[in-house]
């Protein structure tokens, strides 16, 4: 099998070399510009970039380069820096698809792309202290005419979950963008029906706004909300942050997002060539502007990787002040263990068995175990107490006498102790 692998990949490459031979260079890229100058919403800068792609191409830019990722990778270094979505790919025209070496052909559609990836919903969550937590992965488009819309179900399933959160967390670092029906409606979720913070698009035909054509029926317009962005963040996922963000209503954290404001879609330019083309641009009519080029600042500037235990903190210090006496423990308990870890030292001291309950020492962490139940990790917060890594509601205190421990006490934030004198 080794020796028929160089004739596979020759043959793989020749493949893609006589797809490449069908096309000229200076063509694809007057049939780029040509398709720019058509539909690009500002046509102004239409003329403009289009003038630039035919000033290179008749100027040798891009003769001489016979593989079509590399000439739609070329074109778009000349066309990216005039829109964030200016963008040319490359895919095998119909014909070139037969066989199983056709570079860049596509698996499966956008659209089932989506639905495996919960309609853009990658993950819901509780975090401790009844923190609602939602993990985006694009903004899939809502069809507001069928009431059955899958999209739409995936939306209200993951609002539903946080419904009754006292803060809620929208995290999307790892957030391309999508629709701008999703933005409309996600945004409908937080704010008033009647306020006017909406994007309006500006283009070659009538304006169009980003509100949604249904609101949601149950907006939380009081819930403390914290939007996480970073540089992947972008489009509709920027879009969201900044409407929430000048609405007042969300504190946006992280750094600062793409900067790719203008919507559009791939628009076909022959020969398996295809260009990315916006076809308007937003303006907020709280900013009178949109986020192009400079991106979403965020309220609070940290690393990307920081972003989500920064909302923790600022979240759960918010609820600290507002909630009842009685909720404050597990407010408290939750804010603790987001701190400065505590050095884990002496760990074998605390290793035996206290009742149902065994402790053992290693990997720098101790470890809980139960009988036949998943093995627990438990993390030190000082003064002979730990806390569970995955719970942090939940913490063993371990009781001394002469300086040898004795027995472990189990206690959750609700208040409730259990205690199991050490039996070896």
């Amino acid at each position: 099998m080794a020796r028929l692998l160089p004739a596979l990949f020759l043959a793989f490459f020749m493949h893609a070399a006589a797809i490449a031979q069908d096309w000229q260079p200076r063509d694809i890229a007057d049939s780029v510009a040509a398709q720019i100058e058509e539909n690009y919403f500002d046509e102004a800068k239409a003329t403009e970039v289009a003038g630039v792609v035919r000033q290179q191409a008749s100027g040798g830019a891009y003769d001489g380069i016979t593989d079509p990722f590399r000439l739609a990778s070329a074109l778009t270094e000349t066309i990216a820096p005039y829109d964030g979505h200016f963008r040319v790919t490359w895919s095998p025209p119909d014909e070139a698809t037969d066989g199983d070496d056709a570079r860049g052909r596509e698996l499966y559609s956008f659209p089932d792309m989506i639905r495996r990836n919960g309609n853009g919903f990658r993950r819901v969550s509780i975090l401790p202290a009844n923190i609602g937590y939602i993990e985006m992965s694009n903004f899939a488009n809502i069809d507001f005419g069928d009431p059955n819309d899958p999209v739409r179900q995936s939306a209200d399933a993951a609002l539903a979950l946080v419904s009754e959160a006292d803060a809620a967390i929208i995290d999307l670092r790892d957030n391309g963008g999508g629709a701008p029906s999703m933005v409309g409606y996600l945004t409908s979720a937080f704010t008033p029906p009647d306020a006017d913070i909406y994007n309006v698009f500006i283009g070659r035909g009538p304006d169009q706004s980003e509100a949604p054509e249904i609101f949601y029926p149950h907006p939380r317009l009081e819930i403390p909300l914290y939007v996480l962005i970073s540089a992947r963040t972008g489009s509709a996922a920027e879009a969201f942050a900044y409407t929430v963000k000048n609405a007042g209503r969300a504190t946006v954290i992280g750094e600062a997002s793409a900067g790719a404001a203008n919507p559009g879609g791939l628009v076909d330019a022959g020969n398996g060539f295809a260009v990315f083309v916006s076809f308007g641009a937003p303006r907020s009519p709280v900013t009178g502007t949109n986020w192009e080029g400079d991106g979403v600042a965020p309220d609070v500037q940290v690393p990307a990787n920081e972003a989500l235990t920064t909302a923790q903190r600022m979240a759960l210090d918010r609820l600290a002040r507002s909630s009842d006496a009685a909720y404050r423990q597990a407010i408290a308990w939750a804010r603790e263990s987001l701190d400065q870890p505590v050095p884990a030292t002496g760990l074998a001291a605390y290793s035996g068995t206290f009742g149902p309950y065994s402790f053992e020492a290693a990997d720098n962490v101790l470890h809980l175990l139960q009988g036949r139940r998943p093995v627990l990790t438990l993390l030190p917060l000082g003064d002979d107490t730990f806390f569970r890594s995955d719970d942090p509601l939940v913490r063993y205190h371990f009781i001394r006498s002469d300086g040898s421990i004795e027995a472990v006490e189990s206690m959750n934030a609700r208040g409730t102790v259990t205690r199991h004198d050490r039996s070896e």
